[in-house]
């Protein structure tokens, strides 16, 4: 069993606090140190070794040390680490559970300095940058030319509305798109989205009362998803760094949208419940026909902001 954040921690004479976060071995994915603070007194949190531990129940940590060798310790430098939420980490949900709280992982070593050289051969490219600049720019206005076509708002049919059997219950639709990006040979992608039959509390939560409307780089209106509409479709890319993200339960939120890459989650609107998310999941234009057809206009917009900026 793993030790669990707020877990009472036992030296083999007392006790001397909580699990405040936990360290997890980059390499191993296991967990390599608890730190242990909120004892009593003016105790900084110390940092301890998973060998240290002797026993995990469901709400308490047993030390192999008693209260003197615990004082000895390392104090816990938070400086040292960095979150899970910061870095990307394969597969961290096989070995780490979901739960709110800190899960840290050592610094990289190669970005605790950087050497003064590196940073004169930097200043030494940008110079070179800005010198060549002037020359190269109207060789890549044309090439990049491409790059500020019209968006492609053409409909697309993705599946049927059939293969969904449960209301507030995420399920994806994945289909092929067709793309050509600048001066490259048109190519055919795998894309997904997910698609949802809301309750009207869910349908409340996205559209708060009001229907949503669908513009152009230039204003003009495309399309209007209409707030009585059961079907709402998501972007099947995370708004965070536009990751693939899966519907799953969750041990304590229940039934959620997950990004397992920074553990960004969502829950059945869309709406953000934990993690570096900076806005809800993305809606789409979708219309679906009295046979339950559906179609969605394909669109992708920019990771990482707070605004939602339309990019393909």
């Amino acid at each position: 069993m793993q030790p669990k954040l707020k877990s009472k921690v036992r030296c083999t004479d007392g006790e001397v606090g909580e699990v405040r976060r936990v360290i997890m071995d980059p390499l191993s994915h296991d967990i390599s140190h608890i730190v242990v603070g909120g004892g009593p007194g003016d105790v900084p949190e110390r940092q301890v070794p998973m060998g240290q531990v002797q026993a995990v129940t469901e709400d308490a940590v047993s030390l192999r040390l008693g209260m003197g060798e615990y004082a000895t310790l390392p104090a816990f430098k938070r400086d040292e680490y960095v979150t899970t939420h910061e870095v990307e980490i394969a597969h961290l949900e096989e070995r780490i559970h979901v739960t709110p709280g800190e899960v840290l992982v050592p610094f990289p070593e190669l970005e605790k300095s950087v050497k003064r050289r590196t940073f004169f051969a930097n200043f030494t490219h940008a110079i070179g940058f800005l010198i060549g600049f002037p020359l190269a720019f109207p060789v890549l206005r044309y090439l990049m030319k491409p790059m500020y076509s019209p968006f492609d708002n053409e409909w697309l049919k993705i599946g049927n509305s059939g293969k969904i059997k449960q209301d507030d219950v995420g399920v994806q639709f994945k289909y092929k798109r067709k793309i050509k990006e600048a001066y490259m040979p048109e190519q055919e992608i795998d894309k997904n989205v997910w698609v949802l039959k809301a309750t009207p509390k869910v349908l409340e939560a996205i559209y708060q009362g009001k229907d949503m409307e669908f513009r152009d780089s230039f204003g003009k209106h495309i399309w209007t998803n209409k707030k009585d509409v059961p079907y709402i479709a998501f972007s099947g890319k995370c708004p965070h760094l536009g990751c693939g993200f899966k519907w799953r339960t969750h041990k304590t939120l229940g039934q959620v949208f997950l990004c397992p890459c920074h553990l960004s989650i969502y829950d059945a609107a869309g709406k953000v419940l934990d993690g570096p998310a900076p806005r809800p999941l993305d809606p789409l234009p979708i219309k679906v026909t009295a046979t339950g057809d559906i179609t969605i206009i394909d669109m992708e917009f920019k990771a990482g902001t707070k605004a939602q900026v339309r990019i393909v």
